[in-house]
């Protein structure tokens, strides 16, 4: 009788809980002007809190759902390493494949300073490629052909530039082309695209309802990305002319978050020990290998805590993803908007979600 009166003390506790988190995180989305936040707290096995709020676009009245689907920006690096992992666990690929072991014939038209980066060293932005975030980048040609063939001539050509230098100050430049590079290695070594390894992966293997580019919101209802123009936030069709051409695989995913909650679920049981897609120790690796940027993920370290992080945006929806590696639990926050606003927003609903969760 006693443990049931507790267990039901622990739920009326945690729906009042919930019921604060979501009036806060409501005042956020107002005060901040965001047009919808979604957002979740987990552990290994359940999900703890989750929420939608707002409005899939600021011109339109339909309203949030948790089936509504957000495009995670660079988040997909964690999700694009998570793939090459597999492979290197089917011992196709070393983390320390060096590039040119599987292109030897790009070595000619390469800049010296390339040859002897690694797979790991792509993944973990050690290797001195240009950043390609839309700031002073290189002018890049017109390529033709699919997105793959893409892809391979846009590696070539990066390859060709002079190498960022990373020194004592930086131990390592955030570089989406760096992305690309390492995707290349994976293409080569199974024969298949990354959008092929998306489909087999997360789709057919775990069930996760992945999609490429933008969440498609002409034909449905669902969220509009928000973009910053003339200090107004601006929503985006689906169908605009905005691209994130040859660095797909940096950041091009979009997803549920009910979804999303289930891979990083993954990811938090990997931390803890246990083999489930991957083993366990490839989850190690990912998120601890390589001291400050492993495997797309942050290594940060606040108040004794040890944290994986990760943000993502390609202008339009904004994410970010804390997870503490602690207590095992991971805070998820997703929104339709990108500006300085959003992400002063997102900052402050995950502080609070972070101290009620004890992190």
């Amino acid at each position: 009788m006693k443990q049931l009166l507790t267990i039901i003390f622990l739920i009326i506790s945690s729906v009042g809980f919930g019921q604060k988190t979501t009036q806060f995180a409501d005042s956020i989305l107002k005060a901040h002007n965001i047009p919808e936040i979604s957002y979740a707290v987990i552990d290994g096995k359940a999900t703890l809190e989750i929420a939608a709020l707002g409005k899939h676009s600021s011109a339109l009245t339909d309203t949030a759902t948790l089936n509504d689907r957000f495009h995670i920006g660079s988040n997909t690096k964690a999700m694009t390493a998570f793939i090459i992992a597999k492979y290197v666990e089917k011992q196709k690929l070393k983390w320390t494949t060096k590039f040119f072991d599987i292109f030897p014939e790009w070595k000619i038209n390469s800049n010296a300073n390339y040859l002897n980066i690694s797979l790991q060293d792509l993944l973990s932005h050690k290797a001195g490629i240009q950043p390609f975030q839309g700031e002073n980048d290189a002018q890049i040609p017109e390529f033709k052909g699919t997105k793959q063939e893409r892809r391979s001539k846009f590696g070539q050509f990066v390859l060709t530039l002079k190498p960022v230098i990373v020194g004592t100050d930086n131990s390592f430049i955030y570089s989406n082309a760096g992305y690309t590079l390492a995707t290349l290695m994976l293409e080569k070594i199974t024969g298949k695209s990354w959008e092929q390894l998306v489909e087999k992966i997360f789709n057919r293997d775990l069930k996760l309802n992945v999609k490429l580019s933008w969440p498609e919101n002409q034909e449905q209802k669902d969220t509009w990305g928000h973009s910053f123009d003339n200090g107004k936030l601006t929503p985006l069709a689906s169908t605009a002319a905005y691209h994130l051409d040859f660095t797909e695989p940096a950041g091009d995913i979009n997803i549920k978050l009910k979804d999303y909650i289930k891979f990083i679920q993954l990811n938090l049981q990997g931390l803890k020990g246990y083999n489930n897609y991957l083993k366990a120790k490839s989850y190690q690796y990912i998120h601890k290998g390589i001291k400050n940027y492993s495997l797309g993920w942050y290594n940060m370290y606040e108040n004794g805590k040890e944290l994986s992080t990760h943000s993502g945006t390609a202008g339009t929806y904004y994410t970010l993803v804390h997870i503490d590696r602690n207590n095992g639990t991971a805070y998820l926050i997703f929104t339709n908007s990108f500006n300085q606003e959003t992400q002063q927003g997102v900052r402050l609903l995950m502080r609070r979600l972070k101290e009620n969760y004890g992190s």
